[in-house]
């Protein structure tokens, strides 16, 4: 019985996987399109280096941010960009792998929502939410206009992170694990998406309280999957929150990024022109910010059918409240809460309106035929398809993305927000340093140099003292050393200035982990070991305390009901 009914859910996961082709047709097509973000084919290309060289986890790049050395990751969630510089590592180009990460948080999305609403509803509506969710045109906008690629893999996660929630809400002891699988990759792919997801997942955890008929359990289970959670992505959050002041992203709020420019008019909810600019004041928006038709229709019908027990008011309040959240009726609530202002846009919160929509709007197909259901998908693919195309074809090969010049100038130009607070950005491309290693005084002769993402080696010989300047963004990981002993450094600004000695030497710029990097990796590695050894290991196998209480009673006289046995 088991793996037949494991043959049929493939079978129904095969189906939702080709019905998802019009949503990622347009990344089979040769070369590239532009979009907003147009550094995704870049990074992933500098991951896969880093990963290459050695580093993980990956926080620094070398040819990001001027080839200054750029902490990237150390603050911009990176898991999308681990796949797919994966991708890259095992042959796949830097362009297929990135159109490969695209298509894969597309599919993973729309299977994640199949066994969400399977688990409420059954196998006909997960077939309809899967769909709804892959060809919400809020996902075209993230994918074909502005290249959001954590977001959309943030959004990716979510119905992953409700499925665990109402196993554990059923008393399934396995919910856990989904849960928290779930909630660590929305943090590890956008860490926006995870800031307005969480007072939703706070209040619905506490209000599932009171319906639970085992609250303990309940509790338990709900504690369990958020620390292994946020443990198992502390390598990540903890070193940005807590090293985020030595960048100058905090300086760069407000601005064009101000949320009171970007509120929502409830009409361009329903309809909206769609375009490939960006978000203005007013109306006057280059981008659309449509919600999808078929989906609201849909979910309308839904409401007047009824609701159902505890998931659908669930999603629904969701819904509705997310998308007042992008309206001008919300101010009060983003001038009141100071966090509200990292959001920067109110439409960010269509992410999660989405899964929304698509949820409510499944419940229908509990009422109706497959026939039915059929042709509703097949309108829904039909009407939303349009939205899944680029603005354009460029003929561009992965060269062109990952070429020195365009990373050094022209991709570095894009994004370089997270380089130290006050380093003195180039305004032309003649100010970016052409040496990773210059002359300040003295002369000195270079003979090699091996320059890496997390260590760079040189080879010189010194006439007489002189000091060097190493071209590398001064943060707190870079540490040199002068033929293998740590020496001090001073700093110019806003780069390392080593001095040497007379003589041949091996000169050395190690990426050493901070206090609060290092604290993080260990954090999740203890999270990633609690996950393997409840996940994979039996119970029974696990059950230490029982072990225990064995040995005790093997190597005692107590009875085994005694009440001086270990618990």
């Amino acid at each position: 019985m088991q793996k037949k009914r494991l043959i049929l859910n493939s079978k129904y996961l095969l189906l939702l996987v080709v019905l998802s082709f019009w949503a990622i047709r347009p990344l089979f097509q040769p070369g590239f399109f532009p979009m907003h973000d147009d550094t995704q084919v870049a990074r992933l290309f500098q991951m896969a280096q880093a990963l290459s060289d050695g580093q993980f986890p990956v926080r620094t790049v070398s040819g990001l941010g001027y080839e200054y050395g750029y902490p990237v990751f150390n603050f911009y969630a990176p898991l999308a960009y681990y796949f797919g510089a994966v991708l890259n590592l095992v042959g796949f180009s830097p362009l297929a792998a990135t159109k490969l990460m695209l298509a894969f948080g597309l599919i993973a999305g729309g299977i994640f929502s199949y066994l969400l609403v399977k688990k409420i509803w059954g196998k006909a509506p997960a077939i309809l939410a899967g769909v709804l969710f892959v060809y919400s045109p809020y996902h075209a906008l993230d994918v074909y206009v502005r290249g959001a690629v954590g977001e959309m893999w943030a959004i990716t996660f979510l119905p992953l992170l409700f499925w665990g929630i109402y196993k554990i809400y059923l008393r399934e002891d396995n919910g856990w694990l989904p849960a928290a699988l779930g909630l660590a990759g929305v943090i590890l792919s956008h860490n926006l998406t995870a800031l307005i997801l969480a007072p939703f997942l706070v209040v619905l955890l506490i209000a599932q309280l009171p319906k639970s008929k085992h609250k303990t359990s309940y509790l338990i289970l709900n504690a369990k999957f958020i620390a292994l959670a946020l443990g198992l992505s502390a390598f990540y959050w903890l070193p940005a929150l807590m090293e985020m002041s030595l960048t100058k992203v905090v300086g760069q709020l407000g601005g064009g990024a101000d949320f009171r420019d970007h509120f929502v008019f409830l009409d361009q909810l329903w309809a909206s022109p769609w375009g490939y600019g960006g978000s203005a004041a007013g109306r006057l928006d280059g981008m659309s910010f449509m919600v999808g038709k078929i989906h609201l229709i849909l979910a309308c019908l839904s409401v007047v059918i009824g609701f159902s027990a505890l998931a659908w008011p669930a999603f629904f309040i969701l819904t509705l409240v997310c998308l007042l959240m992008t309206n001008y009726i919300s101010q009060p609530l983003w001038q009141t809460a100071p966090f509200m202002a990292f959001i920067q846009y109110p439409w960010r919160y269509l992410g999660l309106a989405s899964l929304g929509l698509a949820v409510c709007a499944s419940y229908l197909a509990i009422k109706l035929k497959w026939p039915i259901i059929a042709v509703i998908i097949g309108i829904a693919i039909l009407y939303n398809q349009r939205y899944f195309q680029p603005q354009t074809y460029l003929a561009k090969t992965s060269a062109d993305y990952t070429n020195r010049e365009e990373l050094i100038w022209h991709t570095s130009r894009i994004s370089d927000e997270y380089l130290p607070v006050g380093f003195p950005v180039p305004v032309t491309r003649q100010d970016v340093a052409r040496s990773r290693l210059e002359v300040v005084s003295g002369q000195v002769n270079f003979y090699s140099q091996n320059l890496r993402s997390n260590r760079q080696t040189f080879r010189i010989e010194a006439i007489g003292d002189s000091r060097l300047q190493i071209n590398t963004a001064v943060f707190p990981w870079w540490q040199v050393f002068l033929d293998g002993g740590k020496i001090s450094y001073s700093v110019s600004n806003g780069f390392i200035l080593a001095d040497v000695p007379s003589g041949t030497h091996f000169l050395e710029l190690r990426y050493i982990s901070t206090p609060a990097q290092s604290l993080a990796d260990v954090i999740s590695l203890l999270a990633l070991i609690a996950i393997v050894v409840y996940a994979v290991i039996p119970a029974e196998n696990r059950d230490f305390c029982a072990k225990i209480r064995r040995w005790v009673r093997k190597n005692t006289k107590m009875a085994p009901t005694s009440r001086l046995e270990l618990k």
